[in-house]
């Protein structure tokens, strides 16, 4: 490392990746650190440097150097092998060492036992490891992941055959050459079980299995969670929980006209296309091993905090995530994702959050690793308050119209006017895979409200059966489409 390297480090504040110490007068912090940066992204430990970056120097470097290598040696296993350089900044020698991410990991401090001496790094401190999370640690370091693993305990029929059809827009069950090239199913000692991805995204009693793997939305009165206005439990496969989430947030929010030169223009007070790619986001990373708490979406008056848990990847940094660095937790969960069109290409995901609140003119969202999650937090362009319980009632109850009836059905009545369609050309039209989401919120609704009806009421479930405009939809149509400039 040369001394302008170390310049610039010493002009960085102490994180994830960089601590600095005055002397080894207190060795014990010192070793800590050097688990911990081996255990989570690896990072440099700088000796002769005050907490605020001063340049003190070290007193007889080589000797310095010596006992260093001692004293890792002794107190760390298995065994690392950090670099140690001496290096000149003006008239002072520093000592500094360099850890790199280990693939030896999980190392621990011998001082406090193989249980207690794991440690990671979270933002300038180190944190004892829990079990879920050495354990990740040790799959990770081997190449495995947790959501391809067996479940041998299981059979292809804990996975739910009408969930997978209905996300996969498929008139037929999956066959097992179909599900293992999904990896919904793997190999275990000679036939097919489900695996942890597959039960994950499709179980029938997911929660029985995996408690956690949920996710929890609140809209909170104010820019805190002392007073919750509103909640609501998502227990939908993670594929249709992208939808749910969505309706949720939009109950919540309201929709404003924008006028440009030939039309107007509805947008939304929440940055709908950003929050969508956090929320897949969270569901294709979070780290499911995790017990004691699911995903969290909290709506506040001037932000929306998505939580997921676990911690960054080993080796990755905030940084690293918002120049498009990305790896992946849930390869099978991930894939799933991608065969549904919600993943657009790998690695994109934070950076397109990141470049898109810039377009959008939104302040620049806030990463942070907190315990054992990471939160992403979404600045709102203009604060979005829970006034009164009747306006609340007002608002909420337009929007919810908004968000469930005019909104999906003004494009479903304009395709209609072109004449009768089937329900799964309707679907195509709309670029909708999930049947039961279509059915729910748009073929449902405009049935009850009469604007559409069906061209064989008597048989309701034929294959033949086809969707046409009602007198009601046609003048519902003409009258919004008169009111649009």
């Amino acid at each position: 490392m040369t001394a302008t390297t170390i310049e610039q480090r010493l002009s960085e504040p102490e994180g994830k990746q960089l601590e600095f110490k005055r002397d080894l007068s207190s060795p014990k912090p010192l070793m800590k650190t050097l688990v911990a940066f081996a255990n989570t992204a690896g990072g440099q430990l700088i000796i002769g440097v005050d907490d605020d970056g001063t340049v003190l120097g070290v007193d007889d470097p080589l000797d310095m150097e010596e006992r260093l290598t001692s004293m890792i040696a002794d107190a760390i296993h298995p065994r690392l092998l950090p670099n140690i350089e001496l290096v000149s900044v003006g008239e002072h020698t520093l000592v500094c060492i360099e850890v790199f991410l280990s693939s030896a990991r999980p190392h621990f401090f011998k001082a406090l036992g193989e249980e207690k001496g794991v440690l990671v790094r979270l933002g300038s401190s180190n944190r004892q490891a829990g079990l879920a999370l050495i354990q990740e640690m040790q799959r990770q370091a081997s190449g495995t992941t947790f959501d391809v693993q067996p479940m041998p305990e299981l059979s292809r029929d804990d996975l739910d055959q009408n969930a997978i059809q209905q996300a996969f827009s498929s008139e037929q069950p999956f066959d097992d050459n179909k599900l293992r090239t999904l990896r919904l199913l793997v190999p275990y000692q000679g036939r097919l079980v489900p695996s942890v991805g597959g039960i994950l995204l499709f179980g029938r009693e997911r929660q029985w299995h995996f408690e956690d793997a949920w996710i929890q939305c609140g809209r909170f009165r104010g820019t805190d969670k002392v007073e919750i206005f509103d909640q609501a439990d998502i227990h939908a496969p993670l594929p249709q929980a992208v939808d749910d989430i969505e309706l949720f947030l939009k109950k919540h929010a309201f929709k404003q006209a924008e006028f440009g030169a030939m039309r107007r223009r509805d947008v939304w007070s929440i940055p709908l296309t950003i929050l969508r790619e956090a929320i897949i986001n969270a569901l294709v990373h979070s780290d499911y091993s995790q017990r004691g708490s699911p995903i969290r979406i909290a709506f506040y008056d001037d932000r929306i905090e998505i939580e997921s848990p676990g911690l960054l990847m080993p080796g990755m940094t905030i940084e690293d995530m918002k120049r498009g660095v990305s790896m992946i937790r849930n390869p099978v969960i991930a894939r799933v994702f991608r065969e549904l069109g919600l993943i657009e290409q790998w690695g994109s995901g934070v950076k397109r959050i990141f470049e898109e609140a810039h377009a959008q003119g939104l302040p620049e969202p806030h990463i942070e690793e907190i315990a054992n999650r990471v939160r992403l937090s979404i600045r709102l362009a203009a604060p979005v308050p829970i006034e009164n319980p009747t306006s609340v009632t007002q608002s909420v109850t337009q929007s919810v119209t908004q968000s469930e009836n005019i909104e999906p059905l003004l494009p479903l009545l304009q395709i209609l006017s072109d004449g009768p369609l089937s329900s799964g050309e309707l679907r195509q039209h709309l670029q909708l895979k999930h049947r039961a989401h279509f059915r729910q919120h748009y073929l449902t609704p405009a049935l009850q409200d009469e604007l559409i009806e069906m061209t064989l009421p008597e048989k309701p479930n034929s294959r033949l059966q086809q969707y046409r405009l009602t007198p009601k939809g046609q003048r519902f149509l003409q009258d919004t489409l008169k009111d649009s400039p």
